[in-house]
Parts: structure tokens; sequence; C-alpha cells
């Protein structure tokens, strides 16, 4: 039998896709990691354009660039104590599918607090100013 261009297309696909599956195997340790290096990006990117317009109107000081430092270096620990639960886990342990509930309530959290806490932080700021 004959083989055809489209017959080593296939051939070419189907070998390409298992390699694919096979170096992207399950890790929940890396994709933790992952979310934990976005989630930071994420929050200190809001930390400058949301928190930091709210310091900044109180005065032009050098405050706002400390607590800039102090609220990104305050949130590592927390980010940390996430990546560490899912690093301590074994080659096997790291590839179970069954982990995938614990996982996606350990990623909710660190997006929450991603996104969550520099607006919770600006309006603590904001009502600190009206009360002063």
């Amino acid at each position: 039998m004959r083989e055809t261009y489209a017959d080593n297309l296939r051939i070419e696909a189907t070998t390409s896709d298992s390699q694919k599956r096979e170096g992207h195997r399950l890790d929940w340790r890396k994709r933790m990691s992952d979310t934990v290096a976005y989630g930071l990006l994420v929050y200190t990117a809001l930390q400058i354009f949301v928190t930091m317009r709210t310091l900044e109107g109180e005065g032009s000081s050098l405050l706002p660039m400390i607590a800039l430092v102090v609220l990104v270096a305050g949130v590592i620990p927390m980010f940390r104590h996430f990546e560490r639960r899912w690093e301590a886990l074994g080659d096997t342990a790291a590839a179970e599918p069954g982990l995938q509930s614990a996982f996606r309530r350990d990623q909710l959290a660190v997006w929450a607090i991603s996104i969550g806490l520099p607006f919770l932080l600006t309006a603590l700021f904001r009502a600190l100013a009206a009360i002063a």
C-alpha cells in the first residue's frame, strides 16, 4: 500500500500530539507556582495603579513609595504559604488528578487576594482620609 502525503501528515500530527501531551504532564506544583507568580504581578500592578493614586493624593512625600514596598513585601509571605503547600508534594502526588478541587480552592484564594486586597486597601485609605 502506497502512503500519500496526507497519510504522512496524519502520522506526523499524531506523533506531535502525543509528544505535546507527554511534554505537558500534570504538575500541580508548577501550576501553583505559576498562579502565585501571576497573582503577584497583578497584585503589584493594582497596588501601583489603584492604591498609590489614593496615597499620592494625600500629599507629595515619600510615603506612597514606602507604602507600596510594605504592601507588596507583606503579601509575599502569604502567597509563599500557598506555594509551599504544593511544593511539598512528591512527583506522584503532584500529577494526581484528584487534587484538582484543592488546587482550584487555593488558586481562587490567590486570585481573590491579588485582585481584592488592593481595592480593599484603597477603600480603607479613603475612609481614613475622610475621617481625618
